[in-house]
């Protein structure tokens, strides 16, 4: 499993993948979110509070995703630093 860590504006993003799952996580003061695709890369995005927790919601585009991420972290969706291996998710 490849990992990518990236840290801005006392954020941390962390992507990997799955056998599964394409996974980018935040994590901002103990506060985490967390953005699913599958290995295809073609299916909707899946927001959680974890990397392993349950579904709260789901969106065709990346955008959307990380604006609900943004708010379960209470910070601006501008704030999130994006690890490159992950700037293709979404539809």
């Amino acid at each position: 499993m490849t990992e990518t860590e990236l840290t801005e504006n006392e954020i941390t993003a962390t992507y990997f993948e799955t056998d599964h799952e394409r996974v980018l996580t935040f994590e901002k003061g103990g506060v985490t979110a967390a953005i699913a695709q599958n290995r295809e890369g073609y299916a909707m995005l899946k927001v959680r509070p974890t990397a392993d927790g349950d579904e709260i919601e789901r969106y065709y585009g990346f955008d959307m995703a990380l604006d609900h991420a943004a708010e379960l972290l209470s910070v601006s969706p501008h704030d999130l630093p994006i690890p490159e291996a992950a700037a293709d998710m979404g539809m």
